[in-house]
């Protein structure tokens, strides 16, 4: 058992910027991992732009906003829900809803991801096949 100091853990974490070329690598570089709770990798992340669509069929997924704010689109069966999540907030997605958490600017996150997470660079990964 430990206790884990977010502080600590941004300590030199850069922020990444979202192209249409951002690598796996580059992503990786700008996440900290420091443990689990169930099914879940809790992490703290910073990063600007656009991420790809996400799933995750074995759970909710937990998304805190430390610094900054995003834009949650989540595409549920009655059509696209969008969610600004300003500092201080929480939002839950629910299991197996494809997501999209969009910072205009730099934003700081904590969460509580279910593995595994089916990623998708379609339109609409509804309607369109995925990768993970």
């Amino acid at each position: 058992m430990e206790a884990h100091d977010l502080r600590a853990a941004l300590s030199g974490l850069p922020t990444l910027t979202i192209t249409s070329s951002t690598t796996a690598e580059e992503a990786d570089a700008a996440v900290r991992e420091f443990g689990s709770l169930n099914q879940c990798t809790l992490s703290l992340m910073r990063y600007a732009g656009q991420p790809p669509w996400e799933r995750h069929p074995n759970g909710d997924e937990l998304l805190q906003v430390l610094e900054g704010e995003i834009d949650v689109t989540v595409l549920s069966d009655e059509g696209p829900i969008q969610v600004p999540v300003r500092a201080g907030a929480v939002f839950v997605v629910p299991q197996g809803l494809w997501h999209r958490p969009v910072a205009r600017s730099g934003v700081t996150l904590f969460s509580a991801t279910p593995r595994p997470t089916e990623v998708s660079f379609a339109t609409d990964p509804r309607r369109e096949g995925h990768a993970q």
